[in-house]
C-alpha cells in the first residue's frame, strides 16, 4: 500500500537479534508484563504503509542493554544493537532513523558510545532509560554524558523502565499499564528538579507516552516549586520546564490525554508516536485513527502531530519540495491569555477531573 500522509513516528521499536539472544539466554520472555513481540523490519515496513508513516525513528525499548552484569556486556549489546539500527537505516534509504541505545548506567562507556552512534553511525539522537538500575536521569553521575550530549545538540528519547519500586509494588496488573508512566514522570521532575535542564539546555528531550503522568500534574508540580526544598521557583518558571519537553502521542491519542496537551503545551512540542510493535497492527492503527478523527486541532495542527513538528527536530528527512515552517500557535488566542487559563479554572478543574478516573 502506498504511503498517503507521510508521519514521522518517534516511537518505534526495533529487537535486534543480539538482543533478542540475550533475553533468550537470561530466561527473560516479557517486558513489562508485555510478551515480546516477534519482529522484523518488513512487519515495521508492512505496518508503516498500512498506517501512513514514511518515516520511523526507532530505538530499543526495556530493559535496555543492562542485564545485570558489568560495563563489557552491557556496551558490547549497545554496539551490535546500534550497528542493527544504522544498518536497517542504509537498507532502506528514507523509512528508518534511530535513536542509539547506551550503556547506562556505566556513564563512561555510554559516553563512548553515544559519540560513536552519533558521529560514527549517524544517529538521529539516544534513547535513555528513565531509570536504569534505580538510577534516575537527572542524577549527578550522569553529568560527563549530559555534557556529551549538550555538545552535539542531541536529542533525547527518554523511554520508561521498571524500577525496583514498581517490580516490588504488588500490584495485580502488568508494569506497562501504570508503572511505565510513574517512572517517565518521576525522570521527568528529577531533570527539572537537579537543574539538568538549566545545565544542559541544548538537549532536546522526548518523552514517551504523552509525559506519563506529567502533563496531569503540571499545576502540582508548578506550585511546588515556591517551596524552599525546591529552589524556590515561580510556577511560571516551573511551567516553562515542563513545556521545553517533547510530547510524543504513543498509546495516549486518547482526547483525555490530548485535552490536557493542548491547554499545557505549544503545539510545535507533540510528535506522532505509536509503539510499534509492542503496540500490535490493530492497536498502531487505531491510534492513528484517534488522532485523525480529532477535532482539537485543525487541519494544520494535524500536519503538525503527524509530521512538521519532528522536521524541526530531524530535518534530513524533509522533502526536496517541502518548507519547514514554524507550527502555528493556537489560533484563537496569545500565549499570555492560555498561560492564564491554564493556571486557572478550567485547566484545575480538568485535572480534578483526571484525578478522580
Amino acid at each position: 500500500m502506498p504511503v498517503k500522509q507521510g508521519r514521522i513516528d518517534v516511537h518505534h521499536h526495533v529487537i535486534p537479534p543480539a538482543f533478542v539472544e540475550v533475553m533468550q539466554a537470561k530466561g527473560i520472555t516479557k517486558v513489562a508484563g508485555a510478551p515480546l513481540p516477534s519482529w522484523d523490519a518488513a512487519k515495521s515496513i508492512d505496518v508503516m504503509d498500512a498506517n501512513g508513516i514514511q518515516t520511523a525513528i526507532t530505538s530499543l525499548s526495556a530493559p535496555g542493554v543492562h542485564f545485570g552484569d558489568g560495563p563489557r556486556q552491557a556496551s558490547d549489546l549497545a554496539r551490535r544493537c546500534n550497528e542493527f539500527s544504522a544498518e536497517m537505516s542504509a537498507r532502506y534509504p528514507g523509512r528508518f532513523g534511530s535513536f542509539a541505545v547506551l550503556p547506562t548506567p556505566f556513564t563512561a562507556e555510554a559516553c563512548a558510545e553515544a559519540i560513536h552512534a552519533l558521529e560514527t553511525l549517524h544517529a538521529d539522537g539516544v534513547v535513555l532509560l528513565g531509570s536504569t538500575d534505580g538510577v534516575f536521569l537527572g542524577d549527578a553521575r550522569f553529568d560527563e554524558l549530559m555534557a556529551e550530549l549538550n555538545r552535539r545538540d542531541a536529542t533525547v528519547f527518554v523511554h520508561p523502565n521498571l524500577h525496583a519500586t514498581s517490580v516490588n509494588i504488588g500490584l495485580p496488573m502488568p508494569g506497562f499499564l501504570i508503572e511505565f508512566l510513574c517512572d517517565t514522570t518521576r525522570a521527568a521532575v528529577n531533570l527539572i528538579r537537579t537543574g539538568t535542564l538549566d545545565k544542559y539546555p541544548n538537549i532536546r528531550w522526548i518523552l514517551a507516552h504523552s509525559g506519563g503522568f506529567l502533563p496531569f500534574v503540571a499545576g502540582r508540580v508548578a506550585d511546588s516549586g515556591a517551596a524552599p526544598a525546591l529552589g524556590e521557583r515561580t510556577p511560571q518558571e516551573m511551567l516553562g520546564y515542563i513545556r521545553r519537553f517533547y510530547y510524543d502521542t504513543a498509546l495516549s491519542p486518547s482526547r483525555y490525554s490530548m485535552a490536557v496537551l493542548k491547554e499545557l503545551i505549544d503545539p510545535s512540542h507533540l510528535l506522532f508516536g505509536s509503539d510499534f510493535p509492542f503496540a500490535p497492527a490493530p492497536v498502531t492503527a487505531v491510534q492513528c485513527q484517534t488522532l485523525d478523527a480529532s477535532d482539537l486541532w485543525s487541519a494544520s495542527g494535524q500536519y503538525g502531530i503527524n509530521r512538521g513538528h519532528a522536521l524541526q527536530l530531524f530535518p534530513k528527512y524533509r522533502l526536496a519540495s517541502e518548507a519547514i515552517v514554524a507550527a502555528p500557535v493556537f489560533e484563537d488566542e496569545s500565549f499570555s491569555s492560555r498561560f492564564k487559563r491554564a493556571m486557572t479554572g478550567p485547566m484545575g478543574s480538568l485535572t480534578e477531573s483526571m484525578r478522580d478516573r
